[in-house]
């Protein structure tokens, strides 16, 4: 293990440029004492390789100190075997990520790696701070060195800060999210002791799972708990600490849980399809979502077809309640490099060729309707359209099985200026004859909500309705001319629902 790989920095800003829409990363946490926790996060972290693909990182805490080990790549690409071996410990976290602009190397990478006082310790964290800007200019003035200009870093300069005053990690992160504002899900390791908390809406995921007696895992998604073979308990509640150590596990509340605000996109696009949310699969969420879109903006065509993978569900559905037959008219090359970092958008486009073949036996003379989960740039529904076009498809329809993605995200999509987003831009018949679609139509906001399960969303992407305000000098220059972010209340937490029950040891 080189000493270069033993050090960590992460970053926070958005990446433009890219032709779908992706989440920043995704988290895990074990305390598993006698366990191969390192080999566990790894499998853990393939699991949630899909919420991020550029980096990835693994710290260990044993007993004594903690080492991380982190790089740019797939989760494969970053880990041998001899580095699983040489991290031994009862605890672990791991992180997965996408690349951002102004922070491509290896930089971008987490967990975090900090000190406070003789304590090591490690964080990584899923979603952005609003405010992280402000907080890091008045811990430059009281003294506080920075390595970067990002939000994890914030966040673990203010836990160092405030715990070196109160001699409590606990009390350093309950102050620290009394402070911090935005959409995050954080875990934490020291050299014995696992932490996870979350923001006070929810917004960002983050669920809790149980392996064997006392052995506890925290993940970003269900599917995580799965591969390591632990039992999903409960999400981790929004406002909430969890701690776990030789002593146990336990729960309080870090700040005051304010309604919530779960990020609609986990179920449009996100979360893996085996993925569970309030006892549905995202699959059977992601199924009903194209049955309303076939009864809201059916057609007259011979064939269903998806974009693989992610649209696959939804054209299922669509096929289904429609009463077409559902096709393979596009196949996905699984095996080519990821077309978000070409060094430019014409290698970009030809990187969406590589990926993606049209198949000319499904379609040639058919007039085919195909599913996208979204359509946010609409680059790749362009050159997608054109291919099945060339495949001698006699017609084209669009469908998207979720609203226009009209306004930008600040809680952690990359997502950050409004002029990426052709809905922003464009009408939907302007939308449709930039992309050469025949007919185009939007899953309605309406429609949408009445497919997931019943809680409190975030669905600003669609409608405007920020849950957390954002400071201007955040968002200054992202909007187009004549757009306002309209600051909402989020929905009151469910009264019966886990989110809502009050803090407990599970």
């Amino acid at each position: 293990m080189s000493a270069s790989s033993m050090t960590a920095c992460d970053a926070a800003e958005h990446h433009a440029g890219m032709t779908g829409l992706h989440e920043e990363c995704g988290v895990f946490g074990i305390w598993a004492p006698g366990q191969d926790v390192s080999r566990m996060t790894y499998f853990a972290l393939r699991a949630l390789q899909h919420r991020g693909q550029d980096s990835a990182g693994i710290a260990v805490g044993n007993g004594k100190t903690v080492l991380v080990r982190k790089d740019l790549g797939l989760v494969t690409e970053v880990f041998k075997d001899e580095d699983l071996q040489a991290m031994q410990g009862k605890v672990a976290i791991g992180h997965c990520r996408y690349g951002t602009a102004g922070a491509k190397g290896w930089e971008s990478s987490q967990p975090h790696l900090s000190t406070i006082g003789d304590v090591v310790i490690a964080l990584a964290h899923n979603g952005t701070l609003v405010n992280f800007d402000e907080l890091r200019h008045k811990l430059i003035d009281a003294g506080i060195p920075f390595r970067s200009d990002t939000d994890s870093e914030v966040m673990a300069r203010l836990i160092g800060y405030f715990t070196s005053r109160t001699s409590h990690l606990r009390q350093g992160i309950r102050r620290t999210m009394q402070l911090v504002r935005g959409g995050y899900a954080v875990v934490l390791v020291r050299e014995d002791a696992l932490y996870a908390f979350r923001d006070p809406l929810g917004i960002r995921p983050l669920v809790l799972g149980r392996l064997g007696e006392g052995e506890w895992v925290v993940a970003s998604e269900t599917c995580a708990l799965s591969i390591v073979g632990a039992r999903f308990v409960r999400e981790v509640r929004p406002g909430e600490v969890l701690r776990v150590s030789d002593e146990g596990i336990s729960s309080e509340e870090g700040v005051a849980q304010r309604g919530e605000a779960t990020c609609i996109f986990e179920d449009v696009y996100f979360s893996r399809p085996d993925s569970v949310q309030d006892g549905r699969s995202f699959y059977k969420v992601r199924h009903e979502m194209g049955r309303q879109l076939a009864r809201e903006a059916p057609a007259d065509v011979d064939l269903v077809i998806s974009v693989p993978d992610s649209g696959t569900p939804a054209a299922e559905g669509f096929a289904a309640e429609a009463g077409l037959p559902f096709g393979t008219g596009l196949i996905k090359n699984r095996y080519v490099a990821r077309t978000f970092i070409a060094p430019t958008q014409e290698l970009r486009e030809r990187g969406v060729r590589l990926k993606l073949t049209a198949l000319a036996d499904a379609v040639a003379g058919k007039r085919v309707l195909m599913v996208d989960d979204s359509v946010v740039r609409g680059t790749t529904s362009k050159q997608i359209v054109r291919m099945l076009r060339e495949a001698g498809a006699t017609q084209v329809h669009l469908r998207s099985a979720s609203p226009e993605v009209v306004w930008p995200c600040f809680y952690g999509i990359d997502t950050a200026t409004q002029d990426q987003l052709i809905s922003a831009n464009k009408s939907v018949e302007e939308v449709r004859d930039y992309i050469g679609a025949d007919s185009l139509a939007f899953l309605s906001i309406e429609g949408l909500l009445a497919c997931v399960p019943d809680r409190g969303y975030c669905a600003a992407c669609f409608n405007g309705r920020y849950p957390v305000s954002i400071p201007k000098s955040f968002y200054e220059e992202k909007f187009l001319p004549g757009y306002t972010p309209n600051v909402v209340e989020a929905r009151p937490a469910r009264a019966d629902g886990p989110a809502a029950k009050p803090p407990a040891t599970p």
